[in-house]
């Protein structure tokens, strides 16, 4: 690869690093997003809870309490403008003792105090009127209308696709090993031996924050993993509510939460358990009983029969507690963004902002682009459609009528686009499309989505993954049977 020199790098392709490359988009910069990766998304974002936070849960002192307010109030332009789902049900707390009632008065004031929009406390049949679906031994708690859901893979996308619609660019297997600084700024350089040179860098890897600025002899610090099982219920579940379900908070997290999916499902959980490995995604049938008890206590309709898959998230926790969002005051034209958990997805649009006012200030000439274009198409979904509307779709496209996955009705012309826009995996297509994320969990599509991919790409079976890396579909055998290059089994 012939050398490349950009404005800014940004080094994580998640959430945060895809939201600061669109925002700098809009200006005429050479913007480089590096993910190490095959596809955006896949790291700590793919496993996010989906919460639009209310602005409560931390006091004013904080900046993720500042970033979070800004970047609520963003959403509802973003969302006409990027096309993911997203949609404002509401935030409630559930206090279930006059113990707990006091701590959600601390939470009010945190709110009022950091200007949330239409905070309320609420009495025991204020409660019970906005969610029937509360135990009914709630006592009161809070109300925060502003909060909502979003589908948050769907939203890195959708940031990726604008970014590059003006003028990013995007390396995926890029994981940055070591970088030098000279006269054009930074040489970086990635497993595989590319390199790009970038007169700015943004550090934005997530859980490898701590690492990559390392790789820079920047500052130190270390991230904590901070692992979260979810449990995700059908969307036919009877306990589905109509808003999100805070318990009262303790002093490591926000609590086991009851989330009604922005996409139809119900989404119970996360832990917040401490670990040192960075890898560890598993799941445990001893935390999906702690889910389920701390759930039922607010919810108790919640049945263990409507279960239809479980996850992991890793959430990059730092000792402050707080975003550490800064210039590097140890190395030159660095910006730190690290330590983005929660509300990092609700601040993002604020951070993005926030990040490139920063290099504003420490010396980047920002001209605004007067061919930057802040939309993108919006692509026909079929379940979310008029028949009549379908109708007219499927004469325009008769791939729209061919239905690949029964259980979320994701057309053959779904998984087209979602391949046409880079996504060749099988979580690529799963998190652009939702096919494979309903009740079989790919027991269905599976097979046809992979075919759909062979004739899109000119990929063979044994090529396709489900994540990258070493994640093939087909090996050489399975048991005693051994593949060809077709894929069959012989």
């Amino acid at each position: 690869m012939s050398k490349e020199i950009f404005d800014v790098a940004i080094i994580g392709a998640g959430v945060v690093g895809s939201a600061i490359a669109r925002k700098l988009s809009s200006y005429n910069l050479k913007v480089a997003l590096l993910e190490k990766e095959c596809d955006v998304s896949f790291g700590v974002s793919k496993a996010n809870s989906g919460i639009i936070h209310g602005g409560f849960h931390h006091g004013s002192e904080y900046l993720k309490s500042k970033l979070e307010v800004q970047g609520n109030r963003m959403f509802d332009r973003l969302e006409q403008e990027l096309h993911f789902p997203f949609r404002r049900c509401g935030i409630m707390v559930a206090a279930f003792s006059v113990e707990e009632m006091k701590t959600v008065e601390q939470l009010y004031m945190n709110g009022v105090n950091n200007k949330a929009v239409g905070i309320e406390m609420c009495n025991r049949s204020r409660m019970l009127s906005l969610e029937p679906k509360l135990n009914d031994d709630v006592v009161g708690g809070l109300y925060a209308p502003a909060g909502g859901i979003i589908e948050p893979y769907r939203f890195v996308f959708s940031l990726v696709e604008s970014a590059l619609k003006n003028g990013v660019k995007l390396f995926t297997e890029f994981k940055v090993t070591s970088a030098e600084h000279n006269s054009n700024g930074y040489g970086i350089v990635s497993e595989d031996g590319k390199k790009i040179e970038s007169r700015w860098v943004v550090n934005a890897s997530g859980l490898f924050a701590d690492e990559v600025s390392g790789i820079f002899n920047a500052e130190e610090f270390k991230i904590t993993p901070r692992k979260g099982e979810e449990f995700l219920l059908d969307r036919n579940s009877a306990a589905r509510t109509e808003h999100v379900i805070f318990p009262v908070p303790d002093h490591v997290s926000k609590g086991i939460l009851v989330i009604p999916t922005v996409e139809g499902t119900t989404m119970l959980g996360p832990t917040a358990i401490p670990q040192d490995s960075k890898e560890d995604v598993s799941t445990t049938a001893i935390n999906l009983k702690m889910v389920f008890s701390s759930a039922r206590r607010m919810v108790p309709s919640i049945s263990g029969r409507d279960i239809i898959t479980s996850f992991t998230g890793l959430r990059p926790v730092l000792e402050s507690g707080d975003f550490y969002i800064d210039v590097s005051a140890k190395q030159p034209n660095l910006i730190q963004v690290a330590g983005i958990q929660s509300p990092g997805l609700t601040a993002v649009p604020a951070i993005a902002e926030y990040v490139k006012d920063l290099l504003k200030k420490d010396g980047l000439v920002l001209t605004e682009k007067s061919s930057y274009d802040p939309t993108i198409d919006k692509l026909p979904r079929m379940r979310t459609i008029s028949p009549v509307e379908a109708d007219e779709l499927i004469k325009s496209d008769p791939a729209f009528g061919e239905i690949v996955c029964r259980c979320e009705s994701v057309s053959e012309a779904e998984i087209v686009a979602a391949v046409k826009n880079g996504h060749t995996t099988l979580d690529g297509i799963k998190f652009y499309t939702r096919a494979q994320m309903g009740r079989c969990q790919g027991g269905f599509c599976t097979d046809r989505i992979i075919k759909i991919i062979q004739r899109e790409t000119g990929l063979s079976y044994e090529d396709i993954t489900k994540r990258g890396k070493a994640s093939w579909i087909l090996e050489d055998k399975i048991g005693d049977l051994e593949v060809n290059s077709y894929g069959n089994m012989e």
